[in-house]
């Protein structure tokens, strides 16, 4: 064989749900073998979804997820699936299970084992030890997970340079952040071109809880050029042929590769090969390259937004949602946001008007629920508010109106909406963003109230990019402009702004960025 065909499986798991996982996983196996692929990759923890968390320490759930190994294993006639499971022999190991025409022909456990951020490996796994490549007639394959191809020196050298692997394969549930993408393509282009072999990471894709997985599964070629990409924030299967012969030849004029490769020897590790009996695929025609252009910044950013919240709700199960609108710029922007993600007969708009709302923010909220063609109650407060006022009046004697009063508009706001998702069972969105989320421009208990936080990592500034950036997609004018154009206000008392209360958010966001990103002090900021 002197071409791969290598597929990557860039699919959607839940975690928890390992027979939905299961079909999945036979279901995009049945489309790897209609493209004639030799070899199927899919995601890291494919069988138990990404992260388990503490599922793992529920044995049903472990001997479920080995069921479900079992069961991809013998789907696997005629081909090599290489796939993501638990491994439990005697502890938990983060595993790749590597299968051939109906058999288990080996087991990688991942090595390096990643904990900061939003990753808790080690409270759960224990490091693998010990590399293996496969063969399949002559193209020899690594495999490896995630972290471990992040790292100069991990086992991607080893399998490269001392078993011989021309192509490696890395299992990843790379989370998004703006400008992760392009990370992952440098490292991944730099393992292929330091090996001088094909480097493949299939990435997970889609929302779980408060991280998004953003797909962008890519190979690279052994010079490091990028050969095939996958889509960003949906399903997608990569092919690609892989050539044999352009590896070798490449590495026979690589003199760096020997001196490398001997001083890799000289450590002593040593290198498992284990050659897989597979029948090469029928004559097929070459495909084309599958290299999808990637998304620009707020194009990624709202897909990234979007794709979070429809599978949070589809996830959990929730039939709709509602998005309380004051006819400012975060409610807008979270209501188109929800109908995108899940269409406008699962998304319910209320107005709830106080006497310190003004017509044009009573008109702007009425305006957006009818460009997105979705059911929009009105439910004013002042009824609700004139009775608090009067229940605290002796209480509240010879102190003048403040914040007190403000807030209490908003809890009877909190209150109203979460009686309708009570009632309705419908998922309250709530609309806050980070900049006010960061200095505590919000009501405990009241605007916070709710079940998910569309906009909770969206700085102000963005917001308003976002909103330009949805009207401008060819379908008019959904958030209205006057929405956009207006100072931003919380409308709890007369003529008030948000910027009475917090600087201009043009400078506001740049000193969170550098604060909160960038733990830069004070001093540096100023």
């Amino acid at each position: 064989m002197q071409n791969l065909r290598l597929a990557l499986a860039q699919i959607n798991t839940t975690v928890g749900d390992i027979r939905g996982n299961t079909h999945l996983m036979l279901d995009w196996i049945d489309r790897a073998r209609e493209a004639h692929a030799d070899v199927v990759a899919f995601p890291e923890l494919a069988t138990i979804g990404y992260p388990p968390e503490d599922l793992l320490f529920r044995p049903d759930l472990l001997r479920e997820n080995l069921k479900a190994r079992d069961e991809v294993v013998a789907a696997s006639n005629g081909m090599v699936v290489v796939f993501g499971f638990v491994d439990a022999p005697d502890d938990i190991y983060n595993a790749a299970a590597i299968a051939c025409d109906g058999s288990l022909a080996g087991v990688y456990h991942k090595e390096f084992l990643p904990n900061y951020g939003v990753f808790d490996e080690n409270r759960y796994f224990q490091a693998g030890i010990g590399r293996r490549v496969y063969e399949i007639d002559g193209v020899i394959l690594g495999v490896n997970i995630c972290e471990d191809i992040w790292y100069p020196g991990g086992p991607t050298d080893d399998q490269a340079l001392i078993g011989g692997a021309h192509v490696i394969v890395n299992l990843s549930a790379s989370p998004y952040h703006r400008g992760k993408i392009g990370t992952r393509d440098r490292i991944i282009a730099t393992r292929a071109s330091d090996n001088d072999a094909v480097v493949a990471l299939v990435n997970l894709v889609g929302g779980q809880d408060e991280l998004v997985f953003d797909g962008g599964s890519l190979i690279c070629d052994e010079t490091g050029a990028i050969l095939a990409r996958g889509k960003q924030f949906e399903e997608d299967l990569i092919v690609a042929d892989v050539s044999l012969d352009a590896i070798f030849r490449y590495r026979l004029r690589d003199s760096r590769r020997r001196k490398e490769k001997y001083s890799a020897m000289l450590r002593g590790r040593e290198i498992e090969r284990i050659s897989l009996d597979i029948v090469p695929s029928p004559s097929r025609k070459a495909v084309e390259p599958h290299l999808t252009p990637r998304c620009d910044l707020l194009t990624e950013t709202y897909r990234a937004l979007t794709l979070g919240l429809r599978d949070y709700v589809e996830k959990n199960r929730f039939k709709s949602v509602v998005v309380g609108l004051s006819g400012g710029i975060d409610s807008a922007l979270t209501v188109a946001i929800a109908v995108d993600a899940l269409g406008a007969d699962r998304v319910v708009g209320v107005t709830m008007p106080s006497r310190y709302s003004s017509e044009e923010t009573r008109d702007d909220a009425r305006i957006i629920a009818e460009n997105l063609g979705i059911k929009f109650l009105t439910i004013p407060i002042e009824d609700a508010y004139t009775t608090y006022i009067r229940t605290l009046e002796d209480v509240f004697t010879g102190y003048p109106p403040d914040v007190t009063e403000e807030n209490i508009q908003a809890r009877i706001r909190g209150n109203l909406i979460m009686a309708l998702s009570n009632k309705f069972g419908w998922l309250v969105l709530t609309t806050g963003n980070k900049s006010e989320m960061s200095v505590g421009y919000a009501t405990l208990y009241g605007d916070m109230a709710g079940g998910f936080a569309v906009l909770k990592d969206v700085y102000k500034t963005t917001v308003f990019e976002l909103s330009l950036w949805r009207n401008a997609q060819g379908d008019g004018e959904v958030i209205p402009n006057t929405t956009i154009e207006r100072p931003p206000t919380a409308e709890l008392r007369p003529n008030q702004k948000d910027e009475d209360s917090l600087p201009p958010y043009a400078v506001l966001d740049p000193i969170l960025e550098a604060f909160v990103e960038r733990d830069e002090t004070v001093d540096e900021i100023v």
